[in-house]
């Protein structure tokens, strides 16, 4: 046995795993996003500081030196997104929606709706509050207050409404919202057939839990985006079943254990 290895307890190597888990959660969140490039940059000021410090540069090593010194700042000014993201995910504890017989019966109205719009080309956007709270993208929106059915959600993205630019927030299966702007994703490897709806799609879901299913009305194509991820192209059936998987609803209706 290697010497070292009789000076690491238990605590050691529970310490070091929980450092591992929070280090590779963080990578996967900012994977695919500007995070990386502003990470590399920052790391290296860091070694420039240093190495102007060996090298005796006295005003280069002043000026990186204040600049590390507000370092924690500046990253938190940063990384406000990926924060808020890291916050929602470690703190998910439930999947979105309540029981499960009443969460399928709103699932089969976004279906029904998502499908009438792809085939006539209308483009929509519907957002499914999860365990974050979207009370700050509520505020740019109309209240509806509404049950979630299929002509109701049709009848909002018409182009002749006057809500049909904006998204649709559903909160514990009723439509809360219509109308709201939502934050765009900043990620760069966005397909260039994609526009602004479908990065609003992906945006609000980087910040928070919320799953979102969009309606190409270029292609008539529907998509879903959970956790900064957006689906390839879905017909009704895969909607459904992607949709169940995310709410984790059994074949029978019933929210899964």
């Amino acid at each position: 046995m290697p010497e070292f290895l009789k000076f690491v307890t238990l605590i050691d190597l529970l310490d070091m795993t929980i450092i591992a888990v929070v280090v590779y959660r963080i990578l996967l969140l900012i994977k695919g996003t500007r995070a990386i490039q502003m990470i590399l940059g920052v790391l290296l000021l860091i070694v420039i500081a240093f190495a102007s410090k060996y090298l005796g540069l006295k005003t280069t090593s002043w000026v990186l030196s204040n600049f590390t010194g507000y370092l924690f700042i500046i990253l938190v000014v940063l990384f406000q997104p990926e924060i808020r993201r890291a916050l929602a995910v470690f703190g998910e504890t439930r999947m979105l929606g309540s029981g499960g017989k009443s969460t399928l019966k709103v699932l089969d109205e976004i279906v029904k709706a998502a499908s009438i719009l792809a085939n006539r080309q209308i483009g929509a956007l519907i957002v499914i509050e999860g365990n974050t709270d979207l009370e700050h993208y509520l505020e740019t929106g109309e209240t509806l207050k509404s049950l979630v059915t299929k002509d109701i959600l049709i009848s909002i993205f018409i182009p002749y409404s006057p809500l049909h630019d904006g998204a649709v927030i559903i909160k514990d299966g009723e439509i809360l919202k219509a109308g709201c702007i939502l934050p765009l994703s900043k990620k760069v490897d966005i397909g260039k057939n994609y526009g602004t709806r479908h990065r609003a799609a992906i945006g609000i879901t980087e910040e928070t839990d919320a799953v979102s299913v969009t309606v190409s009305e270029e292609k008539g194509s529907i998509t879903v985006a959970h956790k900064g991820v957006l689906s390839e192209e879905l017909d009704a059936e895969m909607l459904r079943i992607r949709l169940k998987e995310l709410f984790e609803i059994d074949k029978r209706g019933a929210k899964k254990k």
